[in-house]
């Protein structure tokens, strides 16, 4: 299903991970206007079994794409860990928000976090509280959001927010062109 990009958008932006998956639910009234809807952390207890871990962020998930009813899912693609438990954690919950937000019928994009930290810094290595602190100013937040895992979320969305209009304006020009 395709949404062209505009007004009143909103956009689910996932960190994903096992312990802590950060969300950010963010509505785009403009390119220049973003505001905030939700931002937080799903956290699954580490004395947990696995597969009732993967459950608690399935429900979870499933419970944000029902109250909010995003038109897209932006999920953080990580491609190197250096625990490999962690990386498994990580794609495990990268796999559930994939599969939900497919069926949920939302447009779904994947970003690696250099091009989050671009997007978002304007410098693919600039640091946490680098992009904490643009996450703060663009949706004009009090503070940076916290844990890291949500700030995380809330650039992944902001990163979509960003490059998404681009891309549907890059398709309809090629459409247009092909008539």
């Amino acid at each position: 299903m395709e949404h062209m990009f505009g007004q009143g958008h909103i956009v689910l932006g996932i960190d994903p991970g096992l312990t802590r998956c950060g969300y950010a639910v963010l509505a785009m009234k403009s390119a220049q206007k973003i505001e905030a809807l939700a931002i937080g952390v799903i956290r699954t207890p580490v004395a947990h079994e696995l597969p009732q871990r993967l459950a608690e962020i399935h429900s979870e998930i499933e419970d944000l794409l029902q109250q909010f009813r995003p038109h897209a899912v932006a999920i953080e693609q990580v491609f190197f860990q250096n625990n490999v438990r962690t990386a498994m954690g990580v794609g495990q919950a990268s796999g559930i928000v994939l599969a939900l937000a497919a069926r949920a019928g939302c447009v779904v994009a994947q970003y690696t976090p250099s091009q989050v930290k671009n997007t978002v810094a304007g410098w693919g290595s600039a640091t946490k509280d680098q992009v904490g602190r643009m996450v703060q100013q663009r949706l004009g937040l009090q503070s940076i959001p916290e844990p890291a895992d949500a700030a995380d979320a809330a650039a992944v969305a902001l990163c979509h927010c960003s490059i998404a209009p681009f891309v549907a304006s890059q398709q309809h020009a090629v459409l247009r062109s092909a008539q």
